[in-house]
């Protein structure tokens, strides 16, 4: 109806090329045109002004012989003041893009290690952008903008790089470990001299206790009891002593068997060593 009436519409973000007789005459804007048939005018065809996106995959090759498949992502529209020119003179909008991003990232990854290629991608992506503008600006079409979305290496280069980070990671949790249990060990033994030096002080002043307790009740026991002597009390002291430990041992379940020398004498023979003992040691000094 449209046709028939020389009435034509272009809608929003779209731009219309007018010719007259296969000649370019005009760019329709957004709207609702005249346009007589009868005089040889008619639509050429739309040129949509909205931004597009185009993902270009491309492998190339690293300086250190790694193969890498480079996916740039480029965004790009036309110009509503050059539409003539986008829509004239190219025939392949997206492949020609597409030969220039090959043409910059197969010029510009081989000069980098593959490490270097992660963290220059930004790098990469300018240059791509800023030779994608300079081309296409004289095609009637704007680069927005240019990002490197993926770098993917080879699938056994990317096994060995995760082989490489897992024992990297596995040597700083073994020096981690190994460091604890040196930590470890160290407070242990801290902990067990100090629980023997504990130990021995406590084990002195027992001792310290019960010389204290011999030497009062010898004392006493000389005071009460005129007529005996000191050693007739050790005597006495050690025999009762003796009977306390025989009796521990048999009441004890959990005691080896014990062989001593068991009899009336055995006590004053032992006295009698101790005492032995004693005034050898002071005829020594």
């Amino acid at each position: 109806m449209g046709n028939l009436l020389c009435c034509v519409q272009v809608d929003q973000s779209t731009v219309a090329i007018k010719e007259q007789f296969g000649k370019y005459q005009d760019v329709l804007q957004p709207g609702c045109h005249f346009l007589p048939w009868c005089f040889g005018f008619q639509l050429a065809g739309h040129l949509s002004l909205r931004l597009q996106q185009l993902d270009v995959r491309c492998e190339t090759k690293t300086k250190d012989n790694v193969f890498v498949n480079v996916v740039a992502s480029i965004q790009y529209r036309a110009l509503a003041d050059k539409a003539n020119d986008a829509f004239y003179k190219l025939s392949n909008t997206k492949g020609q893009i597409q030969a220039y991003v090959f043409d910059v990232i197969r010029a510009s990854v081989p000069k980098l290690n593959l490490d270097d290629v992660f963290e220059q991608k930004n790098e990469i992506a300018k240059a791509v952008e800023d030779e994608l503008e300079k081309a296409m600006s004289a095609y009637g079409y704007e680069i927005v903008q240019t990002l490197i979305v993926d770098i993917e290496p080879d699938e056994h280069v990317k096994r060995a790089m995760n082989e490489i980070n897992a024992a990297a990671r596995m040597r700083v949790a073994a020096n981690e470990k190994a460091e604890a249990e040196k930590i470890l060990q160290i407070k242990r033994a801290e902990g067990e001299a100090e629980s023997k030096y504990l130990s021995g002080l406590g084990i002195a002043r027992q001792r310290q206790a019960i010389v204290d307790g011999l030497r009062d009740s010898v004392l006493g026991f000389s005071v009460n009891v005129p007529g005996t002597s000191a050693k007739d009390v050790m005597d006495m002291v050690l025999l009762t002593q003796y009977f306390d430990t025989m009796k521990e041992i048999g009441a004890s379940s959990k005691s080896s068997a014990v062989f001593l020398p068991h009899g009336p004498g055995a006590v004053r023979d032992v006295a009698s060593q101790i005492r032995d003992g004693l005034l050898q040691a002071s005829v020594d000094h």
